[in-house]
């Protein structure tokens, strides 16, 4: 037989699990349609910009990095207590997804668009700051795509989150 206290615990476990997975979308959301737009709005040349963003970018990835694995924690931790079930392990699937989509978009985009507007803004010519402008733009593109894929995997583990 099951305690009132046990029932306790695993509604709380659960719902520590939804909120942290609700505080993950939040902050991907907060930065895809405030800070990257606000972001926009300056009157900044694009290298300064890139450089302003990787400074909040390494701020912020030291709560979202601690939300995340919260989040995985969590999430393991309702499947304990609460059952393991088919949408706990797909939810577990995209939370490790979320993992790599954050490494990559940190040590990868991050760092290396951050390298390019300095070496921008640092160019000895002209030229040779339209050639670095160039390989960021391009890069920007691909971040803006895993940016995008991170956002929809978010909602889906939010999703599964709630209904576990």
């Amino acid at each position: 037989m099951v305690t009132v206290w046990e029932v306790a615990l695993i509604l709380f476990v659960h719902t520590v699990h939804v909120l942290l997975a609700g505080a993950w979308l939040g902050g991907v959301v907060f930065t895809t349609f405030v800070v990257s737009p606000a972001l926009k709005s300056m009157k900044w040349d694009e290298a300064q910009r890139i450089g302003v963003r990787a400074v909040i970018g390494r701020r912020y990835a030291r709560v979202g990095s601690a939300n995340l694995v919260l989040l995985a924690v969590f999430a393991v931790v309702d499947g304990v207590f609460g059952g393991f079930g088919t949408l706990l392990y797909a939810e577990y699937a995209l939370i490790v997804a979320l993992f790599g989509l954050v490494a990559v978009h940190g040590a990868f985009f991050g760092r290396r668009l951050a390298g390019l507007a300095k070496a921008e803004l640092e160019a000895k010519s002209a030229e040779e700051a339209s050639a670095f402008a160039l390989r960021r733009r391009d890069l920007q593109k691909l971040s803006l795509k895993a940016s995008w894929v991170n956002l929809a995997v978010s909602v889906v583990v939010l999703a599964f989150a709630a209904n576990v």
